[in-house]
């Protein structure tokens, strides 16, 4: 076998791998009117594992997200407390639509659609009936990225070495779990009296938005990665408000894979 036709072998279907692993810091806004009126506000902290892989050839990138955070947050007076804690989990696929070449650097759009599973809680420390409420809902989320490779300036090899990725998702349809207006756990689980429980959510009561900046740099023999995390939850059912509003600063590493497929 001539070296061309090995080499040929040894890349057909090879995986490229890119795992970024991220912690973040930040603010939160949270209001659930099933445990209060007052809206509370404090540290959001959150750990990130964000992974794409993609075939050499081939269109499709697979996405594959899991996120948890925990949040202390506290009322205007200062005078009630909230603990709140979340789990997220994402798997979807996206097509690369274009790519861009823009002098020795590249522009790439991808766009697709992921399924998103989130279960939590949030706990009122004042509340003596119905102290805490529970998070689980499932959503379709249509999302698009665009991310710009391009060079060190001061280096003059072929690496690209910075990438700036854009990404957002907006849900369109799905189910959550939320007690009635006025309605105990109690009643729900003890009593298995359902009243409209699991709820179907759609833009029209339930507008949400997440979006995610980063900037991938190397820095010794490693590569980093800084961004912006913001999130944006809304429901409003049976007759119960409730939003998260989240902005945070995400740093991490970077790592890249590429997996090795030899054709017999």
């Amino acid at each position: 076998m001539s070296m061309n036709a090995q080499t040929d072998s040894l890349m057909f279907g090879d995986k490229f791998i890119t795992n970024r692993k991220m912690i973040g810091i930040g603010t939160t806004n949270i209001l659930d009117t099933y445990l209060s009126p007052e809206k509370y506000t404090g540290t959001d902290v959150r750990y990130m594992s964000h992974t794409l892989r993609q075939r050499q050839g081939n269109r499709f990138i697979y996405e594959l997200v899991h996120q948890g955070n925990i949040s202390y947050i506290d009322n205007r007076s200062g005078d009630g407390k909230e603990m709140s804690g979340n789990y997220n989990f994402q798997y979807g696929v996206h097509y690369l639509f274009n790519t861009w070449n823009i002098g020795s650097n590249q522009l790439l759009l991808e766009a697709g659609g992921n399924v998103e599973a989130n279960v939590g809680f949030i706990y009122n420390t004042r509340n003596g009936n119905n102290p805490a409420q529970a998070r689980a809902f499932i959503n379709i989320v249509p999302t698009a990225a665009l991310e710009y490779n391009f060079h060190n300036p001061f280096h003059s090899g072929a690496y690209r070495d910075f990438k700036l990725r854009y990404e957002i998702g907006i849900p369109v349809a799905g189910i959550m779990f939320s007690p009635n207006y006025g309605q105990s756990y109690y009643e729900i689980f003890s009593e298995g009296n359902y009243d409209h429980n699991v709820c179907f959510t759609h833009p029209g009561n339930a507008p949400s938005l997440r979006n995610m900046l980063t900037f991938d740099f190397p820095l010794l023999h490693s590569t980093f990665s800084i961004g912006y995390l913001g999130e944006f939850q809304q429901a409003r059912v049976n007759n119960l408000k409730q939003h998260v509003y989240t902005h945070a600063i995400m740093i991490g590493i970077v790592k890249t894979f590429k997996l090795i497929k030899v054709r017999k």
